[in-house]
């Protein structure tokens, strides 16, 4: 990572995302699930080589993933916006400030979704969600559970 940070460095003018893959999980959704993914979250934060920017966590990730990373002390929603208009050597980010800014949901996502999708009634093994709106406003409600722990929404009642 930090061969190809010091390659991106000059060019770059924005806080830069890395993308920590744990490991595959096939959409489990267990609290233990997680585990892996939370541990390997700690051993990146503790790091003192990684390189600067943001770290969204992957691989393993689930909906009890934000709750956990938030008992760790690592899980930040925000962004200081006077940073964004600062030089690349100002906007450095310290090690205090490197936690996990996002998470990646992949096939925990689409498990969740996909049960909703499955109800949708097809015709020729075709079926377009928008042509059902009670589908479509479940699927998002179970979108919008998910991720807006992620955004910093407040709890949604639905």
């Amino acid at each position: 990572m930090k061969a190809v940070y010091a390659k991106m460095q000059q060019r770059l003018k924005c806080h830069n995302l890395w993308q920590m893959d744990g490991r595959p999980m096939s959409g489990d959704i267990g609290r233990g699930a997680t585990r892996d993914a939370i541990n390997f979250a700690i051993h990146l934060i503790a790091a003192s080589n990684k390189p600067h920017g943001f770290y969204q966590l992957a691989g393993g990730t689930n909906a009890f993933t934000v709750e956990r990373l938030k008992k760790e002390g690592l899980f930040q929603t925000t962004i200081d916006e006077n940073s964004l208009e600062t030089s690349n050597e100002e906007k450095q980010i310290g090690p205090a400030q490197a936690s996990i800014g996002g998470i990646a949901y992949g096939g925990y996502a689409r498990k969740i979704v996909g049960k909703v999708l499955r109800k949708l009634p097809t015709q020729h093994d075709h079926a377009c969600i928008e042509d059902h709106p009670e589908y479509l406003l479940e699927a998002l409600k179970e979108a919008l559970t998910l991720v807006g722990p992620v955004k910093g929404y407040r709890k949604l009642n639905f």
